[in-house]
């Protein structure tokens, strides 16, 4: 019992070491990953973007799989507790908290992700010209400057509109109100390309981030492998095949990316896009894997929201977490005194470990997120109340301390775990109905508070286990003060190991030391 003990406490000791290196590492940098802690909308500001239909008479399920579609796209972005949520008929609202660069989120949110190979008739096309295709011969084309995002070879300038309504990352106290001016708009002219593919037939699941390779062997650039499927498989595995040597342009969007020289046959129809940068690469990605819009959007408006809640009352409710988790400490260390100080210890070791763990998946923080980790605090606390009520009463009838910790366990341990899976029930429930309907704040309490009642289980029943296994029968450990009983309760000293029995119905038939 003694060593398993040992390896316990040297166990806890790893888990809290690993959590405090990843909660302190300098530069917020643990292994070559960004482990900052995310911040929702309500604490730290984002954007908000209306998006339009540039279609007329879109049908609901059209644009419920927009929602969809940009729903997935925000998630390969890495942004926690976004809101995409539909407005109107032809409209979707997105929400997202702290981006590092706004003018990137935009354009993967809008762009639509058709992917086209084009027969430019030995033309080399100009990369970022926008062209008509067989496959939309009437792209819109917005007259706007655009938001200044970095694009792949030939890719398009981003042109949205509501770019002077994205100023360059400041401290605001107010959220900057909507405009209600549309982006000027030109439908493309010029001749009509004929497109070699179909976006319909293309292979999201070929659709890999990837380096390509260049002269010298040596994988440096980064490049999205692609494939097509179907009609437009075969038909670009015959062009490429007739027309080696000669130019094909790839358009994403109506927009040139490139216009490489085909050297070889694209036999199965699958290749690679090769861009400037992983940012570029990380968009066209995001475009392509995650599904095509079934219709094109516009950028009707778009402004930088600052915290919802204001710095005061993200202040206030800060004060009010460290005043409450004070409060509980010092109830815990009044009332238990010895195994309430344990108690306390296994608590810091369970902030220890939450933290790190939002870091890690990572999780946005929103005050609903932070207030389900607070009330997982409350039921940590709660289980060891459990056990030590427990405890007193085994001590009060003379139990070997030994036995009386082990008894204390095993007589709360239905109680814990029956409020503790009757919560994680709720939260479940709770995350379901949030996801269901686009509430991401409901997500963000259910998450915490689910987690945290997860981690409390590991804390209440291993580490507080561990420190009263080590720490009560100790000499100094038996004073009736330090356990909270009278001055005539003084436990007697462990003389030997436990050893539990069968069950037997009861504690009332083990021997006593």
């Amino acid at each position: 019992m003694r060593n398993r003990d040992i390896y316990s406490l040297f166990l806890i000791f790893i888990l809290t070491g690993l959590a405090l290196w990843v909660n302190f590492v300098p530069n917020n940098n643990f292994l070559g990953r960004d482990v900052s802690i995310r911040r929702g909308l309500d604490l730290q500001g984002g954007i908000q973007v209306l998006l339009r239909a540039a279609e007329e008479n879109v049908s609901t399920e059209e644009m419920r799989t927009v929602a969809g579609v940009i729903e997935r796209r925000v998630n390969a972005l890495g942004v926690g507790e976004t809101v995409v949520q539909l407005s109107g008929n032809d409209r979707v609202i997105v929400e997202l908290p702290g981006v590092d660069n706004p003018d990137q989120a935009v354009e993967t949110l809008r762009g639509t992700g058709r992917l086209e190979f084009i027969d430019s008739q030995g033309e080399f096309l100009p990369s970022g010209q926008t062209v008509r295709t067989s496959g939309n011969p009437d792209p819109i084309v917005p007259e706007a400057p655009g938001l200044g995002t970095e694009t792949v070879p030939g890719a398009a300038e981003a042109t949205d509109p509501a770019a002077e309504e994205l100023p360059a990352a400041e401290e605001e106290e107010f959220t900057e109100p909507l405009t209600d001016t549309a982006a000027p708009e030109t439908v493309a002219t010029g001749p009509i390309y004929q497109s070699i593919t179909e976006g319909k037939d293309l292979d999201t699941s070929a659709v890999q981030p990837v380096f390509s390779q260049g002269q010298t062997g040596a994988m440096s650039e980064p490049a999205v492998a692609f494939g097509f499927t179907g009609d437009s498989g075969r038909s670009l595995a015959q062009f490429t095949a007739q027309n080696v040597g000669q130019p094909m342009c790839i358009v994403l969007d109506n927009v040139v990316v490139s216009c490489p020289v085909i050297n070889d046959a694209l036999a199965d129809g699958s290749g690679i896009i090769t861009t400037n940068s992983t940012a570029d690469r990380d968009r066209i990605f995001n475009q392509l894997k995650f599904g095509a819009l079934p219709v094109a959007l516009q950028v009707e408006t778009s402004r930088r929201v600052s915290a919802t809640l204001g710095q005061d009352s993200v202040e206030a409710s800060v004060l009010a977490g460290a005043v409450g988790l004070t409060v509980v400490a010092l109830f815990m260390l009044l009332f238990y005194r010895l195994p309430g100080m344990l108690a306390v210890m296994a608590l810091m070791v369970y902030i220890a470990l939450s933290f790190a763990l939002y870091r890690l998946i990572p999780v946005t923080l929103t005050l609903a997120g932070i207030a389900g980790f607070i009330l997982s605090i409350g039921l940590a606390v709660d289980a060891n109340v459990l056990i030590f009520a427990r405890l007193k009463e085994e001590l009060r009838r003379k139990r070997d301390l030994r036995i009386a910790v082990d008894d204390s366990f095993t007589e709360a341990w239905p109680a814990i775990r029956d409020s503790s899976v009757s919560t994680l029930i709720t939260s479940v429930i709770l995350y379901i109905f949030g996801n269901s309907f686009g509430v991401s704040i409901i997500k963000g309490f259910a998450f915490t508070l689910g987690l945290g009642i997860t981690l409390s289980l590991f804390t209440a029943v291993v580490v507080t286990r561990t420190f009263l296994h080590l720490v009560l029968p100790l000499p100094f450990a038996r004073n009736p003060w330090l356990l909270g009983l009278d001055p005539d309760m003084r436990p007697p000293s462990t003389t030997r190991e436990y050893q539990p029995q069968a069950a037997t119905g009861g504690t009332e038939s083990r021997a006593e030391s």
